[in-house]
């Protein structure tokens, strides 16, 4: 029994995922909740979540770069780049590191005051 109940935290955790107010926060500071064929970021970002095509394809999601106006289909390819380039964070359900690499990508430690503006928005529209 004890086992059992281990294995299915341990399953749980590593199946750990933000919660889904956060996904309403990035839709909401990225194109205030608006959905869409949206184009933002000087023609170089697509859809609610305003992907951009190389974001697009470092997550390896199977479909086209177009289907990214599709608000679930744009949560399914930045969850599969979040999983990618920060499992802790996915794992732990760490908005802040997710936020931050969503805006500015892998290397988004290298852009910690660049990000801090872009950050603070998503944790405001998580409070409210």
């Amino acid at each position: 029994m004890k086992r059992t109940l281990l294995l299915l935290a341990l399953t749980s955790a590593l199946q750990a995922e933000p919660p889904a107010a956060f996904w309403a926060a990035l839709h909401q500071v990225e194109t205030s909740g608006r959905i869409g064929a949206i184009v933002g970021d000087n023609g170089r970002s697509l859809g609610p979540l305003q992907i951009s095509r190389a974001y697009f394809a470092d997550s390896r999601v199977g479909g086209t770069y177009e289907q990214v106006v599709d608000l679930p289909f744009a949560i399914k390819v930045a969850s599969a780049y979040m999983k990618r380039y920060e499992p802790e964070a996915w794992r732990a359900g760490n908005v802040e590191v997710l936020a931050r690499l969503h805006n500015a990508g892998p290397g988004w430690r290298r852009k910690l005051s660049a990000t801090d503006v872009y950050a603070a928005k998503v944790r405001r529209a998580l409070s409210q």
